[in-house]
């Protein structure tokens, strides 16, 4: 058969070989490596034998679902270890996370970080020993009989609610074996370094009503420098945490009379501004008209929409009586589209692209609240383009490139991910492929194979999409901007337009944000500059210290012409050391902190303190300004240093 190799190379290979055997033949070092494989896009474990031309991509620790079946297998030795250490513990799931892995076990006994030292030392010696790790298959009544012979009644539980057709695999290393779907990895002794990194409670298939089980995090890599460069990470993200940042600075705080919404503080709240007026004069540049529209409807428009039976319960609910009840909005698609409806829309209006950036809100469980990056209330920078069939392709790629501008300006990277038709999906099967194959097509162009994921299942209910996942100081991901091809609403709701040929016709309407949520947006750009934005978005830009009180008025009037080019400045002129002003702005991480005395004055001159420490002398103040302003209009990453 022929194999056609990620760099495009065609070579023929025995039918029947496995993913390993595969790597094996070409190379002992790739077999070394390989964690997963990929055939035509779609991860499958490393015993995956093949038996048809296809594409084949060999997965490694430096792939996600790679490292995804690395953590994995880690689990599982974690998993096993835990047995070992407490045998009549009761293990019910262990999945790879973004940052790592857990279990989730049901034990009397309380673990505690005390307890770590011991699990791991079992970890070792399972590791040590090297053990296979094997795939076996049980029909039903063999694993229903597994179960109950090892006690595992959350398996039983498991094994029960599978689909008949259903293959039921187990994977197995020495003496344990766990029900799982996999990839793992070959053997235990692939794990080089490991450590448990902390633990949490969580409800069994995470519901509140259910018992709370032990949920036991730890981490795995193939290398010891590779944990030990993820600790010093670690160490660092601690000191990004948004969540510690963001009230220091003033910016924002959580207050638990309101779970999940932000207070936003006066600079916070200017950072925020800055961001949606950059949006706004980008967008309108490109056609965008932005709307506002209520913030609940009576339940009709959900019910038509479609919402009320697919994602009622993340809505907050208002019932005023037996007959009337209202839903606090989630989301802006149905209200632009009443926008839409209220007349008449003709070929020549489309694409008709209106944004919205009110207040949603979504109902969470608490447990799933996470600073600014999960919140219940929040605002993105929405926008429901109605377009044509035939402009899908051109409005997603300039929708694209929209996002590449917004993102390259901060300095940020994206990784795409599709998302495919869900199991509880709306409308015609047809038209899902349709739109499926459209974004395919786009990102094949765009990224190629290989530059972006694939989420089977995970689409919105209506229509596939296409996700922009942002990493944050973690490495968690998260999902920002999103763009989403719906032929369902605008069917639901008879929405049409009048072709050229005089016919009516039903338009796309694509759901689009590139921010995504504002306050995710600003949770991750907290903690990737560690604060210190880029001149342009800093909340206050300079800080004026001067050195006596009878400096001042000269402070004073530097500022206000910072002020008349919309330049954010702050004067300290407080009676106080100048060192405590200076140290109080440096605090506040202000790109430029400028120091006046009588030596600038008699020159119309200032002495300028750089964030980074750079510190320059006899700035003319005409220079600097020049300088500053330019570094605004053009909403430059970088600080300057040379104000020549």
């Amino acid at each position: 058969m022929k194999i056609t190799l990620l760099d495009g190379d065609i070579k023929d290979f025995e039918n029947g070989l496995s993913i390993y055997e595969m790597a094996k033949s070409l190379s002992m070092g790739l077999a070394k490596k390989v964690m997963a494989g990929m055939i035509d896009g779609k991860a499958v474990d490393l015993r995956t034998k093949v038996d048809h031309d296809c594409k084949v991509r060999f997965l490694t620790f430096d792939d996600t679902e790679g490292k995804k079946a690395f953590w994995h297998s880690a689990s599982h030795v974690m998993g096993q270890a835990i047995k070992r250490v407490w045998p009549d513990a009761q293990l019910t799931i262990g999945p790879a996370v973004d940052n790592g892995f857990y279990y989730d076990v049901d034990l009397e006994h309380a673990i505690t970080p005390d307890d770590y030292p011991i699990i791991e030392a079992e970890m070792k010696k399972i590791v040590k020993a090297d053990y296979p790790i094997e795939y076996t298959v049980k029909s039903r009544e063999e694993a229903l009989a597994w179960a109950e012979k090892e006690h595992e009644t959350y398996k039983t539980e498991l094994i029960e609610a599978l689909p008949e057709d259903e293959t039921i695999s187990f994977y197995g290393q020495g003496e344990w074996a766990d029900l799982c779907a996999g990839p793992h990895i070959r053997s235990t002794g692939q794990i080089k370094a490991f450590k448990i990194m902390s633990l949490a409670g969580a409800y069994w298939h995470g519901d509140e009503n259910n018992k709370m089980l032990q949920r036991v995090y730890g981490v795995a890599f193939p290398k010891k420098s590779l944990l030990d460069e993820h600790l010093a990470k670690l160490e660092e993200a601690q000191k990004r945490d948004h969540r510690k940042l963001g009230p220091q600075l003033d910016l924002f705080f959580l207050d638990d009379t309101a779970p999940g919404m932000p207070y936003w503080l006066p600079k916070g709240w200017k950072l925020f501004n800055t961001l949606l007026e950059f949006w706004r004069d980008e967008h309108e540049k490109r056609g965008y008209q932005e709307i506002s529209s209520p913030q609940i409807n009576y339940n009709k428009l959900w019910r038509q929409s479609g919402h009320w039976d697919h994602y009622k319960d993340n809505m907050f609910v208002i019932p005023v009586s037996e007959n009337e009840i209202y839903g606090v909005k989630p989301m802006n698609c149905p209200n632009a589209i009443v926008v839409y409806k209220r007349k008449t829309r003709s070929y020549r209006d489309l694409p008709l692209r209106l944004s919205d950036c009110d207040v949603l809100h979504r109902k969470e469980k608490s447990g799933q609240l996470h600073g600014l990056l999960r919140v219940q209330m929040f605002r993105q920078d929405d926008s429901h383009n109605f377009i044509t069939e035939d402009q899908i392709y051109d409005e997603i790629n300039e929708i694209l490139d929209i996002a590449d501008l917004f993102y390259g300006i901060f300095g940020l990277e994206y990784r795409p991910e599709l998302s495919t038709r869900p199991a509880d999906f709306m409308g015609d099967i047809a038209l899902w492929d349709k739109a499926e194959a459209a974004l395919k097509e786009i990102l094949d162009k765009r990224y190629g194979e290989g530059g972006y994921d694939v989420n089977e299942g995970d689409g919105a209910f209506y229509g596939p999409k296409i996700d922009i996942m942002m990493k944050d100081a973690l490495d968690r991901t998260w999902q920002m901007g999103t763009i989403q091809v719906d032929f369902q609403l605008p069917r639901n709701f008879d929405l049409t337009y009048m072709d050229k040929d005089g016919e009516l016709k039903v338009p796309v309407m694509i759901h689009r944000v590139i921010y995504g949520s504002l306050e995710r947006f600003i949770g991750l750009l907290i903690e990737s500059t560690a604060g210190k934005f880029p001149f342009w978005l800093s909340p206050v830009q300079v800080g004026i210290v001067p050195v006596r009180e009878f400096h001042n008025e000269y402070a004073q009037s530097i500022a206000d012409q910072l002020r008349d080019h919309r330049i954010r400045v702050e004067v300290d002129d407080r009676d106080a050391q100048m060192g405590g002003k200076i140290s109080k702005f440096r605090k506040e991480l202000l790109p430029y902190i400028l120091i006046v005395g009588d030596k600038e004055k008699e020159a119309n001159a200032v002495s300028v303190r750089i964030r980074d420490g750079v510190q320059l002398h006899d700035i003319p103040v005409d220079a600097f300004l020049k300088v500053v302003d330019v570094m605004n209009k053009k909403r430059e990453l970088q600080l300057r240093d040379s104000f020549a």
